[in-house]
């Protein structure tokens, strides 16, 4: 069998996660060929982990490779939709960390960009390179997988298929990812990141009800869209002290920490996305949906299938407990097979599939396009407190 030759453009949080992902493909066979990443001495101890030959500083070392066929995006979200549109037009396949873009600024842009720039720029800005960029994503012959993993989480892709089965009207849907901060240095910054809370961590419950309305929609053989959205986002963690701020590792600069938006849709039914940076406990991830005829309760992280009680931390320093978790003494939820759980295997298997018999992925730039234009037009309408129409 041919072997799908891969390079991996970053090697922070997000890559590690992948490369857990491409240990577990099943049935096709994968070279794990470059690494890439400015800081030189991390993507050698990055590639000596996962088992990548080699390691490189200059993205457009592996655009010249001929070996290589895929190039998975995982860099800070700034250079996520440059990269991947590069990586098209050397005749590349992408796979790319979510979200697909933001509005990071321009030259004459006052900063710090985030309390400076008008969110309705940053709107019209951002739909205007989604839209070109979408349009030549689909005219490539190449394909664009977006790396939503909430898609490919078994809670998820279980809620689809009784969807599909029963025909449900999903009348009411709630999704939320919260935690104490982020791992990444440049989080706090609109200029890298695009936005908070809401970018950064609310793309993943949102896309995710995304993607279930959209496979409602397709076995009621109707046409559903949103039709607006209403939202309100805040700077909670400025208003501490450094002394009520201590367990939190989240500074913010020019972004929020806490957001909502209800999203309606063209059916009048609702979703209400919730993400924040100052819950402390562990990541916590879930979609809960109401439909007319079930109510289905996808608790993605923390599952329940273990539980710890430690009264110290000794000889527990390498035990990996829970993402964003500080202490592990006292009673705690374990991540079991967290990969798994969080839809990282089945996203790159599916991803690899895609590129190996020519099929389209269940994640690809429709949602990603969909995800960044409703982030967009919830900071909008943050800034303007009232709704905003489509």
């Amino acid at each position: 069998m041919k072997k799908i030759t891969i390079a991996l453009v970053g090697s922070g949080y997000g890559a590690h996660l992948h490369g857990n992902g491409y240990k577990k493909i099943n049935g096709i066979n994968i070279r794990l060929k470059s690494v890439v990443d400015i800081n030189l001495k991390k993507a050698k101890k990055f590639a000596k982990k996962y088992g990548f030959e080699q390691v490189s500083t200059n993205f457009s070392d592996v655009l010249r490779d001929e070996e290589i066929e895929v190039i998975d995006i995982v860099t800070p979200p700034y250079l996520h939709l440059k990269f991947a549109l590069e990586a098209l037009k050397a005749g590349k396949h992408v796979i790319c960390e979510k979200p697909l873009t933001g509005y990071f600024g321009a030259k004459d842009d006052e900063r710090p960009i985030g309390n400076k720039v008008s969110k309705a720029k940053m709107y019209e800005t951002v739909l205007k390179e989604i839209k070109e960029a979408r349009k030549i994503i689909k005219a490539s012959s190449k394909i664009f997988m977006y790396a939503e993993n909430y898609v490919y989480s078994p809670s998820i892709l279980k809620a689809a298929e009784i969807i599909k089965s029963k025909k449900c009207k999903l009348v009411f849907m709630k999704g939320e990812e919260s935690q104490r901060g982020s791992t990444s240095p440049v989080a706090g910054s609109w200029e890298k990141v695009g936005g908070g809370s809401l970018i950064r961590i609310g793309c993943h419950p949102l896309s995710g009800m995304l993607w279930l309305k959209k496979i409602e929609a397709q076995v009621r053989n109707e046409e559903i869209s949103v039709v607006s959205v209403v939202a309100d986002v805040g700077h909670i963690v400025k208003n501490l002290t450094e002394y009520e701020r201590r367990y939190l590792t989240f500074k913010p600069i020019d972004v929020e920490d806490f957001a909502t938006s209800i999203i309606t849709f063209s059916d009048g039914t609702k979703a209400l996305v919730i993400s924040n940076d100052i819950a402390l406990g562990g990541t916590k991830n879930y979609i809960e949906i109401y439909g007319n005829d079930c109510s289905l309760i996808c608790n993605i992280t923390p599952a329940d299938n273990m539980k710890t009680y430690f009264l110290d931390n000794e000889g527990l320093k390498d035990v990996y407990i829970s993402e964003q978790l500080a202490e592990k003494t006292g009673w705690n939820n374990v991540f079991i097979s967290e990969d798994i759980l969080r839809g990282y295997t089945y996203e790159l298997q599916d991803f690899i599939e895609c590129v190996s018999y020519g099929r389209k992925p269940l994640s690809g730039i429709d949602l990603a396009y969909e995800t960044i234009k409703i982030i967009y037009a919830s900071y909008l309408s943050a800034s303007e407190g009232k709704k905003f129409t489509f």
